[in-house]
């Protein structure tokens, strides 16, 4: 058994476990339809919207409900909607195709959440100033941190330490640290290297003390870093119910951009981040990731990912990107 269809065992077991809980729990409203929507942070502003400003949507709470369930990362999702616990998550490109391969999960991605490009922010991994790794090699023997194993996060990494000439199997010890435990983790000495996202790369780097060894843009310049993705079955069974989902996830994404000093405020609510260090950076050319207008999914950045994943050995088989298409429910959707 591979690593990770070990962690796809365990974490049907843990999603199993989820969904009975999600079941046993009464309807918010019985005469309204309810989505299980998983969410992570950061950087999901059209859900932050939905969440923390319901009353700019005309169908939330009037035609449909969404009950919302945190996760630290895109890996747990997978496994919560294999188990049928959710009906729609975030996900990223890596753990759409082990979800789809190793855990037969069919899925439509429905919208975008964040990207990179080469001149914005993407996420990266550091080191202590004083720290001895220089290069991807130094990193052979050390401890290094993740937010989540399984992550969509991990196929850069995974393309990193290959480029080194390392095994990423084998040639490190990988550990969750979860996003906002990533610096503590790193000045504790605990990890050698540690993941960085905003808002925490942020908060860390106005601190001092740590470097950058290697960036997402490094490995792939373009990306799709994070996309909401439903079940198959899901908008199959409930097409017109899944269309008004992904027409507020459109809708948010097109508030978030068109008002950056809400989307600060909402985002620190979610996030407990304050305002003023978002500001810092949120929404800010070069600064935080690409977002699309609409939500709108480039799904030849998808497919360009899914080649290389595959090309690398990290998954077993060529996917098309636009097997996950569905042709009338996608953002951008009005």
């Amino acid at each position: 058994m591979t690593i990770r269809s070990t962690r796809l065992h365990k974490g049907a077991i843990l999603a199993a476990a989820l969904a009975s809980l999600v079941h046993a729990m009464p309807a918010q409203a019985e005469d309204i339809p309810t989505i299980r929507v998983g969410w992570t942070m950061p950087g999901e502003d059209s859900k932050y919207w939905m969440m923390k400003r319901p009353e700019k949507f005309e169908a939330l709470g009037k035609t449909y409900n969404v009950e919302w369930v945190q996760f630290q990362g895109t890996a747990p999702m997978v496994q919560a909607m294999i188990a049928g616990a959710l009906d729609c998550s975030t996900q990223g490109a890596l753990s759409l195709a082990n979800g789809h391969l190793q855990g037969g999960l069919n899925s439509y991605v429905v919208a975008s959440h964040l990207g990179t490009a080469p001149d914005s922010f993407s996420p990266y991994w550091a080191v202590a100033e004083d720290s001895e790794v220089k290069t991807g090699a130094d990193l052979k023997g050390k401890t290094v941190g993740i937010n989540v194993l399984g992550s969509g996060l991990y196929g850069q990494l995974y393309l990193y330490l290959k480029a080194a000439g390392l095994d990423p199997q084998k040639d490190i010890k990988l550990v969750e640290t979860g996003f906002p435990g990533s610096e503590d983790a790193l000045r504790a000495a605990r990890v050698d290297a540690a993941v960085m996202n905003q808002p925490f790369a942020a908060k860390a780097e106005a601190k001092g003390g740590i470097r950058k060894l290697f960036t997402i843009n490094d490995v792939t310049p373009n990306s799709l870093q994070i996309f909401e993705v439903c079940r198959k079955d899901f908008v199959d069974e409930n097409p017109e119910l899944a269309a008004n989902y992904v027409r507020d996830l459109t809708r948010g994404m097109d508030m978030a951009l068109a008002d950056r000093a809400e989307s600060i405020k909402v985002a620190s609510e979610v996030t407990k981040a304050p305002a003023e260090v978002l500001d810092g950076f949120y929404m800010k050319d070069g600064q935080d990731f690409e977002r699309a207008p609409g939500a709108a999914v480039d799904f030849k950045v998808l497919q360009a990912m899914l080649d290389l994943y595959h090309d690398a050995g990290m998954i077993p088989a060529k996917l098309d990107a636009e097997s996950f298409h569905h042709a009338q429910i996608a953002a951008p959707l009005n």
